[in-house]
């Protein structure tokens, strides 16, 4: 017979056990990734400390930078990029900078790890056989959510420990720290909800992207207004980050609006696995027609059916992207000013031609490193395929290697093209019609962004080798294009030798618009790109599937 005093121990006892095996588990993940989060956390702490002496070289004097803050707050498409700037030190300019670039580069970690030590394993079947032993229901979500913590603790260490050590205060440096470690934990419990909700890792990781978009938009339509204080900046999480104030006098209540939107996310997440199937989701997919598409009868409509959404996005991003750039051309002498040693390094990034010129080359040359992030991924699709044991079906038909891979390659040649095209004709369209001839000035800065395809397409071939060649090094290639995307980002203001921006391939490209171009740069790219994806498909044709 059952005592009432037994009763209650029964409860403590039953949740433990939804518990076993998170600290093998945890040990697992932290293994697993002993390469990712370490890159994450140095590399994005080292471009904030980057920042810091880059503001403290260009700006060295408190008059200097007081005129800067008082024209980036009288710039409202500044001020939607990067938002207010709240403090004229040079503290407050990385703060500026800082806060809310940092803190969606620290949601894009948290939410990687998070999907993939849930959704992942679950696609995978690899947490189907973890969980045949002692492991309890709640213990993979509850190792990847700590997993999170710890990468954004130790983001959050660093930036800290980077800044104070560098000579700013400590209370601003730990609030920023803390800022941008809060926010990539809040959107790793997105993530797990995301988990709960999709079939897929691939959907898991767009729907928390897509949060993390509009978290982006709300945060920028509310600072765009003169007011600091809009309700918009407050619906996004983005905004708490930079209303933490950090070396402006610091506020640090928004945290509290972290732990609590956190805690919250989590809750509903455990509540979700708790009430499905391993493998399960609450958004399955829908069943298709009766009759596929005569579109679906080769490789190339496959890729098309599985990438286009993928392209969608990017192509609505990069619009916008270039649109805003657009708007800001115009005022790049304003924004530069008579600071001398910021001449030098947009000049450095955007060629030796008129300031406006070289600022709409630089625009070009980062919607070109930010093509090549789409282009790998559609590439390292294939990796995506083959792991999981779609591609064994494909391929046991009529249907080869190679002419399974050219589907998606297609689709990352092309499709980088495409956004390409599509970025730098809003580029030139919102430039054009700022400074009143919006003819006359789209071809020209058209032409630029379509002239950085051929380094996209060297970094696509790159990982095309990797995939045929190495196949189990391939998601390695993202911290290839990671290192190009830093070059191109925080080199010119560092300074870097000529050898070390030469291991880019954007470095070889004339800085168009604005300057004489000759044939060989490009062509010598066109021909390494080839060469690499000839190389990487007869690896692939040769070698075993995974």
């Amino acid at each position: 017979m059952t005592t009432a005093a037994a009763v209650p121990r029964r409860v403590p006892a039953a949740r433990a056990r939804q518990l076993a095996g998170t600290g093998a588990l945890l040990r697992l993940a932290l293994r697993r990734d002993r390469v990712l989060i370490p890159a994450w956390v140095l590399g994005l702490g080292a471009v904030v400390a980057g920042t810091g002496s880059s503001f403290e070289a260009l700006y060295d004097t408190a008059a200097r930078r007081a005129a800067l803050a008082v024209s980036m707050n009288g710039n409202g498409s500044m001020r939607a990029l990067y938002g207010p700037v709240f403090g004229d030190s040079v503290g407050g300019l990385v703060a500026w900078r800082m806060a809310g670039f940092g803190a969606v580069l620290a949601a894009v970690m948290s939410l990687l790890i998070v999907v993939r030590h849930t959704r992942e394993e679950e696609e995978t079947g690899r947490q189907e056989l973890l969980c045949a032993g002692a492991v309890g229901r709640r213990a993979p979500l509850t190792a990847a959510l700590l997993t999170a913590l710890l990468a954004d603790a130790a983001l959050a260490v660093v930036i800290a420990g980077s800044l104070a050590g560098s000579g700013r205060p400590a209370a601003g440096s730990l609030a920023l720290g803390l800022g941008i470690g809060a926010t990539g934990l809040l959107f790793a419990a997105l993530a797990a909800v995301a988990a709960q909700l999709t079939e897929s890792a691939r959907l898991a990781k767009g729907l928390t992207g897509a949060v993390l978009g509009l978290a982006f938009a709300l945060r920028a339509a509310g600072d765009a207004g003169t007011d600091n204080s809009s309700p918009l900046t407050w619906l996004s999480p983005l905004g708490w980050s930079q209303h933490l104030r950090a070396y402006a006098g610091e506020r640090w209540w928004p945290l509290a609006l972290f732990a609590v939107a956190t805690a919250l996310i989590a809750c509903a997440a455990y509540a979700l696995t708790a009430r499905r199937d391993l493998g399960m989701s609450f958004l399955p997919a829908r069943p298709g027609p009766a009759r596929a598409p005569r579109s679906l009868s080769g490789p190339l409509g496959l890729a098309w059916r599985l990438q286009r959404t993928t392209l969608a996005g990017w192509t609505l991003g990069f619009v916008c992207a270039g649109g805003i750039f657009g708007g800001l051309a115009k005022g790049a002498a304003d924004l530069v000013g008579g600071n001398a040693r910021t001449r030098e390094i947009v000049a450095r990034m955007g060629g030796q031609q008129d300031l406006t010129d070289a600022f709409l080359a630089t625009m070009a040359g980062l919607l070109g490193m930010v093509a090549a992030l789409f282009a790998v991924g559609a590439v390292l699709r294939l990796h995506g395929e083959e792991t999981a044991g779609r591609a064994e079906p494909v391929l046991a038909g009529a249907v080869g290697r190679l002419r399974w891979a050219a589907g998606h390659l297609a689709l990352a040649f092309g499709g980088s093209a495409v956004i390409l095209a599509f970025g730098g004709l809003a580029l030139g369209v919102s430039y054009g019609a700022s400074a009143g001839d919006p003819l006359g000035r789209t071809g020209p800065v058209l032409a630029a962004a379509l002239a950085q395809a051929p380094a996209v397409w060297t970094l696509t071939g790159l990982a095309v080798l990797v995939l045929g060649l190495l196949p189990r090094a391939a998601p390695a290639v993202w911290a290839l294009v990671g290192g190009c995307l830093a070059l191109g980002w925080v080199g010119p203001s560092l300074d870097l030798p000529r050898w070390a921006m030469d291991l880019s391939p954007y470095s070889h490209l004339p800085k168009l618009p604005g300057t004489d171009a000759t044939a060989a740069p490009f062509l010598w790219l066109l021909a390494l790109s080839a060469l690499f994806t000839a190389a990487g498909l007869v690896g692939l044709r040769r070698r075993d599937l995974c």
